[in-house]
């Protein structure tokens, strides 16, 4: 079956065909010829998925799955959350983003949070989402140089390791990402 995944982002694209092997052939963006920037307007993971998701179908044809995926501190009241990519300014620069974290952070003892993905899968018209959690804690500094976005200072609860330190097998076995597309696919293949 052939997907779109409504993203730019190569990482994302790598971990999720890693995710679903060779039984769904993965398009990006760029395969079916949209080079805009899609909008992401909503004050939420799940709005902002289903936007981005809606955005393809509606103007490109495709059944199409997008996801949007924020990082949630309990301590900072859930940020950065639906603004993780651009937490320290538009130009989505991750290491800015992690030192904004590690600087307001500084003094704060409690450390867990969460990433959480929302996938939505528009096909046909009709939309279903999917959820993934992994709780954790944010570290004092970054570890790892693997994987993208906060990876180098979230540890996942019951690991010794960040998820930049992880291989990229290892992380998707029990990432947020890796649970919500899990979800996804055992939808997909029981229709």
């Amino acid at each position: 079956m052939e997907l779109v995944f409504a993203t730019n982002n190569k990482h994302k694209l790598e971990e999720l065909q890693a995710i679903l092997g060779d039984r769904f052939k993965l398009l990006s963006l760029k395969d079916i010829g949209c080079d805009e920037e899609i909008p992401e307007e909503q004050p939420t993971l799940e709005g902002n998925a289903r936007q981005k998701a809606m955005y393809v179908f509606e103007k490109y044809g495709y059944s199409c799955f997008a996801d949007d995926t924020g990082l949630e501190i309990e301590a900072l009241g859930g940020e950065p959350g639906v603004y993780s990519a651009r937490y320290a300014g538009e130009d989505k620069n991750a290491n800015a983003n992690m030192d904004k974290v590690l600087d307001k952070m500084t003094k704060i003892k409690r450390r867990n949070a969460r990433f959480r993905t929302v996938i939505s899968l528009i096909t046909e018209g009709e939309e279903k989402q999917f959820e993934g959690v992994v709780e954790g804690t944010i570290l004092t500094k970054k570890r790892g140089d693997s994987g993208f976005g906060y990876d180098p200072i979230f540890q996942p609860d019951g690991y010794k390791r960040t998820f930049a330190e992880m291989k990229l097998e290892d992380k998707n076995k029990i990432s947020h990402r890796g649970r919500a597309v899990e979800k996804l696919v055992n939808y997909l293949q029981s229709q």
